[in-house]
């Protein structure tokens, strides 16, 4: 009786390889929007160009910006999501994040509507995500001369935060709002905690997520603001919830310090 020897198993080429991961890498955009009806249509014809899928989240906003957003939203690749009621920026990226992971997308690259963020580089931003599926793609701002000095100084005042309440300097800037987002590890979080709802949630998030060691990749980004640029940020109530979120953190932080500094010195 003759036998047949099992063929040995073929190797993957880089070709193969490569189209494996863009297979299982499906990215879209995911845009918070309050009245931003003015800058919105820019910022989604760029996205576009990028053949990026988007889902806009319409944040209860007025009539004459929600029917901008209907307009936009009869693009095949745009996706809608409207509240009934202003939640914030951290309640829309959240919404969107979820139907992102919803409508089948791996990956979602959060923008802002007004037009600050430097849409030319993010080729590079959806590149360096393909290559590295489970990390989050963080940008860390570079600031023309546009930029309020009263915002920027008051920064240094979250990042030592950050500093503290991860006993670390690996996380460059928290409160930039362009990064790719792995959604798979993002939910597992967004269902276990309950974040800031408002302008606390991009730094909770960084602070949660280096707390479950997410392994995060940091790329610099033009920030430009426009001087007709609308701004949502309400001075004393955001910084209130924003002093929370820290005294939040600040806690967890005291709760993880052994494994923290483990982390960082006995690794």
């Amino acid at each position: 009786m003759s036998s047949i020897a099992p063929s040995a198993p073929q190797p993957v080429v880089p070709q193969q390889l490569a189209l494996e991961i863009e297979d299982d890498f499906r990215p879209c955009a995911v845009v918070p929007v309050y009245n931003h009806e003015r800058t919105l249509p820019a910022v989604v014809a760029a996205l576009l160009a990028e053949d990026l899928p988007c889902v806009l989240v319409d944040d209860a906003s007025r009539p004459e910006a929600a029917q901008a957003i209907d307009e936009l939203a009869k693009h095949p690749d745009v996706h809608l999501v409207r509240h009934t009621y202003n939640q914030g920026k951290g309640g829309a990226v959240t919404s969107g994040l979820r139907e992102a992971a919803r409508l089948g997308f791996t990956h979602a690259l959060q923008v802002d509507a007004d037009g600050q963020h430097d849409l030319s580089c993010v080729g590079l931003f959806l590149d360096r995500a393909c290559q590295a599926p489970e990390a989050l793609i963080c940008g860390y701002p570079l600031y023309d001369a546009s930029v309020p000095k009263g915002r920027l100084y008051a920064r240094y005042l979250t990042h030592v935060w950050v500093w503290i309440n991860t006993l670390s300097l690996s996380i460059r800037d928290s409160m930039c709002g362009f990064r790719v987002y792995p959604l798979a590890p993002t939910l597992v979080l967004l269902d276990s905690v309950e974040l800031g709802k408002r302008m606390d949630f991009d730094t909770e998030i960084l602070v949660r997520m280096h707390w479950r060691e997410q392994p995060m990749v940091w790329l610099p980004t033009r920030v430009h603001y426009p001087k007709d640029g609308i701004s949502h940020f309400r001075l004393w109530l955001d910084n209130l919830l924003i002093s929370r979120m820290h005294a939040r953190l600040f806690g967890g932080m005291l709760l993880r310090a052994p494994r923290l500094l483990w982390r960082r010195f006995l690794r």
